[in-house]
């Protein structure tokens, strides 16, 4: 069977490679060997809290599940909108919030809207694999732009001037970042927004781990700078609710019927149940259910961190958000005598029973030399998780 180039252009989702093979040796731990601790996939340990499962709960006794607007419930919209207002002072109108089948399809939408063939799209290297892939898929070109431990992983206005070339048609950033933790300072933000609006370019800020921000400095929405600016984010990471596949958008009002085109034609709308459970997500008691679990996953990374250099693998930056940490493999890799972090995680793997990525998915600057965990586990976990790296690599 002939298979279309854009399909082959796809690279395999290497973290989902490993985290097959992690999740075959755990089945050989049933037979005695020790349980394994998968800190290899970016997802809360916590589930919907108890008003959005009975919200959703509700709404299939009651029949609520026909489709929905292209663009979403309109009482969600406005939700999100009030969200905005409440968390960060900012006037986002409901108008321009349009819900998706999770960041994903934002993502998809967003360039398909955006890109034209032949169009080239500024990352950071590193960055999530599939951003690059989105942009891809709409025939564009993800040109990833070194970023090291000196510019927090993320693009500098100066690297994005550099760059800018005859094909560039503008940026797609995240804040916080997938697999780094770290945000992009709002002045400099502001910054390399000013120089793609020279260009009369597109920004495009992911911002699904922006409600899981630890740091005041860096804790407030693209939004904020530029209503041309389009954020990406998602009901999965700080609402907690992987599974349901419901995200958003806010687009410039200009590009709300374009993207409810696309949407109409590609999926229809988003889950009508997702939505409706949605709405509970912003009750106050699961607002502070939701600032008791960002406040653990902060105590989480505060024990990891640390605990990762001790042993050997530096985490350059400190994370500021999310739940990763993007660890300097060098030192083990030495250690127990593998070449590249690829080596090392099916080392620990098969080792020491911990699952962890390989840095090859998130681009090609330096990433042989690192990998990422994740700190979504509960602290029991990351706490044996400590002490049998420690043990290896003694």
């Amino acid at each position: 069977m002939r298979i279309a180039a854009r399909a082959q252009k796809i690279e395999p989702f290497y973290v989902m490679e490993v985290a097959k093979a992690a999740s075959a040796l755990a089945r050989e731990a049933a037979q005695g060997i020790a349980p394994m601790i998968f800190l290899n996939i970016g997802e809360p340990d916590f589930t919907a809290p108890p008003l959005v499962q009975e919200a959703a709960e509700r709404a299939v006794r009651a029949g609520r599940s026909q489709y929905t607007d292209a663009t979403g419930l309109p009482a969600l919209r406005e939700r999100i909108s009030g969200w905005y207002a409440q968390r960060y002072g900012l006037n986002v109108p409901a108008s321009r919030i349009v819900l998706t089948a999770g960041a994903s399809a934002a993502l998809q939408l967003a360039c398909l809207a955006l890109i034209e063939a032949g169009d080239e799209i500024l990352m950071p290297d590193p960055s999530y694999p599939c951003n690059r892939h989105f942009v891809s898929a709409a025939e564009g070109t993800a040109r990833l732009i070194p970023a090291g431990p000196a510019e927090r992983f993320q693009l500098s206005a100066g690297q994005v001037r550099a760059a800018w070339g005859p094909q560039t048609r503008g940026v797609l950033l995240a804040s916080p970042s997938n697999p780094t933790g770290t945000s992009i300072d709002p002045a400099e933000l502001r910054r390399i927004h000013e120089v793609v609006k020279e260009h009369d370019g597109i920004t495009l800020v992911d911002e699904i781990y922006l409600g899981l921000s630890y740091d005041e400095r860096y804790g407030h929405s693209a939004l904020a700078i530029d209503d041309h600016i389009i954020s990406i984010n998602s009901f999965s990471k700080y609402f907690s609710m992987t599974g349901w596949r419901l995200g958003w958008l806010v687009l410039p009002e200009e590009l709300v019927p374009v993207v409810e085109r696309l949407a109409q034609n590609l999926y229809i709308c988003p889950s009508t149940i997702a939505q409706h459970a949605a709405l509970a997500c912003f009750e106050p008691d699961s607002l502070a259910e939701y600032e008791r679990r960002r406040a653990e996953f902060k105590a989480r990374r505060d024990f990891f961190i640390p605990a990762l250099n001790e042993l050997g693998l530096k985490v350059p930056v400190m994370p500021d958000g999310a739940f990763y940490a993007w660890a300097d493999c060098t030192q083990a890799c030495k250690t127990l005598g593998v070449k590249d972090s690829w080596e090392l995680s099916f080392a620990l793997m098969q080792q020491a029973h911990v699952a962890v990525t390989p840095g090859r998915d998130f681009g090609s600057a330096e990433t042989q030399h690192y990998i990422r965990f994740s700190t979504a586990s509960a602290l029991p976990q990351l706490q044996a998780a400590v002490e049998r790296l420690r043990t290896l690599l003694r």
